[in-house]
């Protein structure tokens, strides 16, 4: 792989992802496969004047060992320094960037419910951090980095797979040899436009259907605020919390969801890939679901918390765009999930409702948001989804037909 690109690609989480501000503490996670790539994105941050760049490495190998061998009570038992830790990112107003860079396979046949046991201590124990990086207080950016696992898994039985990965994902990224931070910029800036336009239509619920069986109506949170492309910190720093991106996202109304949905591609959860899934709600609660594959993974995502069986997003993406028309699979909801309509189950985003970042856990519950320490997208969109947006005039607008946007 062209290394100049790779360069182009760090500069692009570095100052448009975080956009990592003078004198600005970086934390930065990433397995410890892709340490080549990780390397030139601290030697990016501190160009741009950070004041200290902490690395955490992640080795999916011994992840796995730790799941397989220690006890439910000792995977469960979160350590005051790793809690002080994160104490100080936060206090330190600290920006955040996460490698991605997934082995389908690393925790096959570990034990769903020790995987959701230790999630769950931690998610409890670590919740301000989750607030900090989902509320947008601080900056925060996930970005793909290309490794041999998941490109055995991507590009299976081809020699050149790593390079293949690479040149999906930065070409998914927006990334080329000349200027890529401009050209995400006006990306970005298509995209909030397009949100704007959604906004303007004032929507209170959204209606789906297609051929695959899905007959949803998702109502929206009262105020409902469709987002996209950039979001901006509490200090007002203008940031991209992922590459790639294509969506335009809302807040549903965590009781007024009602209907089916199936999924329209695979879903890796903990290292697990969940198949051929169906959720039925009522009243916003998954009251039935099953899967042909991966149906144990799927029970301890519904079942994780009390927030885990109702929906935090609702997503639209045209099926006729970038990362859909690259017609490939991923596993890894960071790329798939902008290549199809999308919906999350767990917490919501505060942003998506008007003032939301400042209003308290009882008033955003008042407007119908969910509350959960998971957020897990997972994709329903297909080329003949169709989407009827009701105003609150009663009004029906037609927002995609035949699969895409056609407004």
């Amino acid at each position: 792989m062209d290394n100049r690109l790779l360069l182009e690609y760090a500069k692009l989480i570095v100052k448009c992802g975080a956009n990592v501000r003078p004198n600005q503490l970086v934390i930065i996670k990433s397995p410890i496969e892709v340490y080549e790539f990780t390397r030139l994105v601290v030697e990016e941050a501190y160009k741009v004047g950070a004041k200290k760049v902490i690395v955490d490495y992640i080795d999916s190998v011994n992840d796995r060992h730790d799941y397989l061998y220690e006890s439910v009570d000792t995977l469960t038992e979160i350590e005051d320094y790793t809690v002080s830790r994160a104490k100080y990112e936060v206090d330190n107003q600290a920006c955040h960037i996460s490698l991605t860079s997934p082995n389908p396979l690393a925790l096959a046949g570990v034990d769903p419910l020790k995987l959701q046991a230790y999630s769950k201590a931690k998610g409890e124990k670590l919740s301000f951090l989750t607030d900090y990086t989902m509320n947008s207080i601080g900056q925060w950016c996930v970005a793909g980095v290309a490794s041999k696992a998941w490109a055995n898994k991507v590009f299976p039985n081809q020699e050149n797979n790593v390079d293949l990965l690479w040149e999906a994902i930065l070409k998914a990224s927006h990334v080329s040899e000349f200027d890529s931070v401009s050209s995400w910029m006006k990306h970005s800036d298509s995209i909030l436009e397009h949100a704007k336009l959604l906004n303007s239509f004032n929507f209170k619920k959204l209606s789906f259907k297609n051929s695959k069986g899905t007959d949803l109506e998702v109502y929206l949170a009262l105020e409902n605020i469709f987002a996209g492309g950039d979001e901006y910190s509490a200090e007002g720093v203008r940031f991209s919390p992922n590459i790639p991106t294509e969506e335009v996202f809302g807040m549903p109304y965590k009781t007024k969801v009602n209907g089916i949905v199936y999924s329209t591609k695979p879903l890796n959860y903990q290292g697990s890939i969940i198949e051929d899934f169906y959720l039925r709600f009522k009243d916003g609660k998954v009251v039935e679901y099953n899967a042909k594959k991966g149906f144990a993974s799927l029970k301890a995502l519904i079942e994780f918390d009390d927030g885990s069986s109702y929906l935090g997003e609702v997503a639209l993406i045209s099926h006729n765009s970038p990362i859909s028309n690259m017609n490939v699979l991923f596993y890894n909801t960071l790329f798939d999930e902008n290549a199809s309509c999308h919906l999350a189950l767990g917490q919501a985003y505060s942003m998506n409702t008007k003032a939301g970042t400042k209003l308290s856990k009882e008033e955003l519950i008042k407007r119908g948001c969910n509350f959960s320490n998971t957020h897990i997208d997972f994709m329903f969109g297909s080329k003949d989804m169709s989407v009827i947006g009701t105003t609150y005039k009663d009004e029906e607008i037609v927002i995609f037909k035949d699969g895409n946007f056609i407004i």
